[in-house]
């Protein structure tokens, strides 16, 4: 993992197995890496990632069976596009729309902006 400035290491690591559940990387019932062997492939203290499944598990992201270890929890999908929608919403769009007005982009040329990169044209 290549870590950045902006966010607590945990919170990257929770945003990068939300990302693989998302991507259906890893599934629903799934069991994940034990907190050791989460720590040595990415090479953090496993304090870390102690953190960071003690924080998906607040959010009834993933759950820990005693002895087993850490599994996603069957609606894990839907909690955690309610949890990356909020933030988004919440942490990301305030910045994209102050910019928008600075610049003078309206949500129609947004809008056809947006058509553009999603057809896979980035001009």
């Amino acid at each position: 993992m290549d870590f950045k400035n902006t966010k607590t290491i945990y919170v990257q690591i929770a945003d990068y197995i939300c990302e693989n559940i998302l991507a259906e990387k890893i599934k629903p019932g799934e069991k994940i890496q034990s907190v050791r062997e989460m720590a040595a492939t990415i090479q953090v203290n496993p304090n870390t990632v102690m953190r960071t499944y003690s924080y998906l598990q607040e959010q009834e992201i993933i759950y820990n069976k005693r002895g087993i270890g850490y599994f996603v929890a069957d609606d894990a999908t839907q909690k955690t596009t309610m949890l990356r929608r909020e933030e988004f919403i919440t942490q990301y769009l305030p910045e994209v729309f102050k910019t928008m007005e600075l610049l003078d982009i309206d949500f129609d040329e947004l809008k056809s902006i947006y058509q553009r990169i999603r057809n896979g044209h980035q001009n």
